[in-house]
């Protein structure tokens, strides 16, 4: 049976509530057939979320482990390519931090690939109507930090875990709230879709 890691967010900035929180639970909840989930719900905090994602992958040794976190203003599922060696914080994170030009790991790579098998991914999502792209970069928020921080402990700890990090877009309810017209996509059409995603995950290992 796959060993799956999926974290989510917190709420930040002014919004209410976070998809990816939402998602994590769902997904949960409903489960994966040949899955065990492992769910975590992490903090929008620069000073804590990289030893609690590293300290996830140490315990539970995850054939996979997933991140998804909210980008406002997508309109797609985002499956993200690369993690930068880069904090730079446009707003302040829920410990009031902002960080400015500043490395993830010092003296670490300037980047990481992500290890998921992306585009199989991406095309299950749209293969159940839900829209899904492949994007560069997971930006220099706290999405792409623990996806650097996670990618890094896979590499220097010697763990086989496959880690990798999706953008999800607002939900209908979240974009009602913003100031700013924004796109968005329904829970329900998130959780079939990431379904379906997950679903490639384990068919692969099995399949391995």
């Amino acid at each position: 049976m796959a060993r799956i890691l999926l974290t989510g967010f917190e709420p930040f900035g002014s919004a209410l509530v976070n998809p990816s929180q939402q998602l994590v639970q769902h997904l949960a909840h409903d489960g994966i057939a040949g899955a065990e989930i492992i769910t975590a719900i992490l903090p929008v905090a620069a000073r804590h979320v990289p030893q609690q994602i590293q300290q996830l992958l140490i315990e539970h040794q995850p054939d996979w482990c997933i991140m998804l976190g909210l980008a406002e203003g997508r309109a797609q599922i985002s499956f993200e390519r690369i993690a930068i060696n880069l904090a730079d914080f446009r707003i302040t994170d829920n410990a009031g931090d902002q960080l400015i030009d500043a490395p993830i790991v010092s003296n670490g790579p300037a980047a990481y690939f992500s290890t998921l098998p992306m585009r199989a991914m991406q095309e299950a999502c749209i293969a159940v109507g839900t829209p899904a792209e492949l994007s560069l970069s997971a930006g220099a928020y706290l999405c792409n930090l623990i996806f650097y921080t996670a990618r890094h402990a896979c590499e220097t700890l010697g763990l086989a875990t496959r880690a990798g990090f999706i953008h999800v877009p607002a939900t209908p309810e979240l974009a009602a709230q913003s100031a700013r017209a924004i796109p968005s996509m329904s829970l329900n059409t998130m959780v079939v879709g990431l379904q379906a995603a997950l679903g490639v995950l384990v068919n692969e290992l099995a399949t391995a």
